[in-house]
C-alpha cells in the first residue's frame, strides 16, 4: 500500500531542487522503493517555508523497526536546504546541528516542516521539524548554508562522478 503523502489543505506541490543540474538525488530518489518516499510542498502565505510529507519505509531501518537517524538527519538535511533554494538562493550545507526526541516507527509518515532562520551575505540560517500526526516532534534541526555563486554551481554541475556516466 502506498503512503499517504498528500498536502494538507492550503499546501502546494513543488519541487525545490528541480532545477539542479543532476537528475540524481539521494534523499527523493526513491519514489516507488522502500526506503525514502518524500512529498515537498509550498504554502504560498508562507514564504521561506518549505513542507515536506516523508515516508520511512523497511530499507530505512535503524534501530529495529525505526528508521535510521542519518535517515532521519538526510531529509531534514534536504528539506532545510529546499526551502532556501525554493526562495531562489542555490546553497550547500555547511553546519548542521540535530536534536533527536523520540524514535520514528518504520511506515509512519511524518511531516518536515522548514523555514529560512536568518541571512547575511552568502550565509543562509534554516531550522526545521519533524513532526508526528500528533504534533509532536520527533527531531529539530538547525542549518547553515552557505549560497553559491553562478560561477561555482556552474563548476560543480560540470563535475560529473566517473560511474555517473
Amino acid at each position: 500500500m502506498a503512503p499517504d503523502l498528500r498536502p494538507e489543505p492550503g499546501w502546494v506541490r513543488t519541487e525545490p531542487l528541480a532545477n539542479l543540474p543532476s537528475r540524481r538525488n539521494f534523499v527523493a530518489d526513491d519514489p516507488t522503493g522502500e526506503r525514502i518516499r518524500i512529498a515537498y510542498f509550498v504554502v504560498p502565505a508562507q514564504p521561506n517555508h518549505l513542507f515536506a510529507k516523508v515516508w520511512f519505509g523497511p530499507a530505512a531501518e535503524g534501530p529495529p523497526a525505526h528508521a535510521h537517524g542519518g535517515a532521519i538527519m538526510a531529509v531534514l538535511d534536504e528539506v532545510l536546504g529546499g526551502c532556501i533554494w525554493v526562495a531562489g538562493r542555490p546553497v550547500v550545507l555547511a553546519r548542521f546541528e540535530v536534536d533527536c526526541r523520540r524514535s520514528i516507527p518504520l511506515g509512519s509518515v511524518v511531516t518536515v516542516a522548514a523555514r529560512i532562520h536568518a541571512a547575511e551575505g552568502r550565509k543562509v540560517w534554516a531550522k526545521g521539524d519533524v513532526l508526528g500526526d500528533d504534533g509532536g516532534v520527533f527531531a529539530s534541526a538547525t542549518g547553515l548554508f552557505i549560497e553559491l555563486s553562478g560561477d561555482r554551481l556552474a563548476q560543480l554541475a560540470g563535475a560529473r562522478h566517473p560511474s555517473a556516466g
